[in-house]
């Protein structure tokens, strides 16, 4: 069988592709709530899954609830939709604020201009949580706020406008846009720092058994043997031990020092030869080294860095194919899941660390409809001074769309041929 074959039921990796996504969505999700939240914004929805038919139930301006689809989650933010105000807006609101119930048709007529501008006017006041859908009505509106005739008009608007994602200054706008990234690194940076330092990692160590027939043999090291110096030099980890071996000849000398039964030895091999290079002969055992919480943050932040260069490498021509390879989609990922729950919880949970920090590193990326991609137009509208064109915004997030997809669907190939076709 293909070592890469599924060692779980495909029921079992579904089952955990769907826990595990919706779980890394939810808290990316839940990021950019609540820091909506924190600066007074409506949130229309909560949800866990794909939009399609769901159990709801609404507090306060949310509805929150779960899809007929569990998998992944999304919320929607007021006042997200891009595009000018109609310089009409405020005495539109005014009015059917006044009325408490309208539709496109009186509202034009009120307004004196076409039923498909009220109808736009209509649908910006819906995005905003100013409107809601009548419940016995597909085509009239319930209005939120409450006015008379001496409402003034512009302060109306401007209170109902606070309330969105639009209303809000731009470092506000870009820190919601950005918390969910946030939210995926630190939860990632937290599970690593708290396993390395709590429960440890498996680490080679200088405990090695020797090979038969091997100058480590020859020399006299023994199965369990410690080593703590070559040459004279005090070995700290592995690593060092690799480094001494890589140094030497074939046949010459190099004097081992091993710590055997509380007692310190010294060994002298001669060091044989495996295709041209020095050869000792020896294997490591590995040991659960726990780390000191600094040396785990540290170790964190080093990890967070290398996805940023693994996943930059998927977007650079020169690097895409070799990297793919090594990435896995939303098959793969299932199955790696799967196989880490059956391990146990520790290793679920430094799996799923991993995929939050891949996923907040993607998510960072200046490419709309991605939150970077986001931000990159928020500060290009600050520094021009005004909104960007609705049809540049929802032109350029599709052309990112068709490359994120593009990159999912191909991922999904290589799993299939990978877990299903080779398996």
């Amino acid at each position: 069988m293909d070592p890469s074959a599924p060692t779980a039921s495909w029921p079992t990796i579904v089952l955990w592709g769907i826990v595990t996504f919706s779980l890394l969505v939810v808290v990316h999700e839940g990021g950019h709530f609540f820091a909506a939240r924190m600066f007074g914004v409506r949130v229309h929805e909560f949800m866990i899954g794909l939009p399609g038919p769901a159990i709801r139930i609404r507090v306060g301006d949310t509805v929150y609830g779960v899809t007929m689809i569990p998998f992944g989650g999304y919320v929607r933010i007021a006042g997200m939709e891009p595009g000018p105000e109609d310089a009409l807006l405020a005495p539109a609101l005014k009015y059917a604020a006044m009325q408490g119930r309208i539709d496109a048709v009186e509202l034009s007529h009120e307004l004196g201009i076409d039923v498909a501008r009220a109808r736009s006017m209509l649908g910006m006041l819906s995005d905003w949580g100013s409107i809601r859908p009548a419940q016995d009505d597909d085509s009239s509106w319930i209005v939120v706020p409450k006015a008379d005739e001496d409402t003034d008009a512009v302060a109306l608007l401007d209170h109902e406008r606070s309330l969105t994602y639009r209303g809000k200054r731009t470092w506000q706008r870009i820190t919601m846009l950005s918390m969910g990234v946030v939210v995926n690194l630190a939860l990632a940076v937290l599970v690593f720092t708290v396993v390395l330092s709590v429960f440890g990692v498996q680490q080679p160590s200088t405990i090695v058994d020797p090979m038969e027939d091997s100058a480590a043999e020859a020399a006299g090291l023994e199965a369990g043997d410690r080593i703590v110096a070559v040459d004279g030099a005090t070995v700290d980890g592995w690593p060092d031990v690799l480094a001494s071996i890589s140094d030497a000849e074939v046949g010459s000398e190099l004097v081992l020092t091993v710590e055997r039964n509380g007692e310190e030895l010294d060994l002298e091999a001669t060091m044989g030869e495996l295709d041209g290079s020095a050869y000792l002969g020896v294997a490591t055992r590995f040991e659960n080294v726990r780390m000191s919480v600094p040396d785990a943050l540290m170790q964190s932040v080093q990890w967070t860095g290398l996805v940023f260069v693994a996943i930059g490498s998927l977007f650079n021509p020169a690097t895409f194919s070799e990297t793919v390879q090594d990435v896995r989609g939303v098959v793969g990922i299932s199955v790696e899941a799967a196989s880490a729950a059956q391990r146990g919880a520790l290793d679920y949970a430094w799996l799923v660390a991993l995929l939050s920090l891949s996923l907040g590193v993607l998510n960072i990326l200046p490419i709309p409809p991605l939150d970077g991609g986001k931000i990159a137009l928020e500060v290009v509208e600050k520094l021009r001074g005004r909104p960007l064109r609705r049809e540049f915004i929802l032109g350029i997030s599709a052309a990112g769309a068709i490359m994120i997809f593009g990159l999912i669907g191909y991922l999904l190939y290589l799993d299939v041929i990978r877990y299903v076709v080779n398996a």
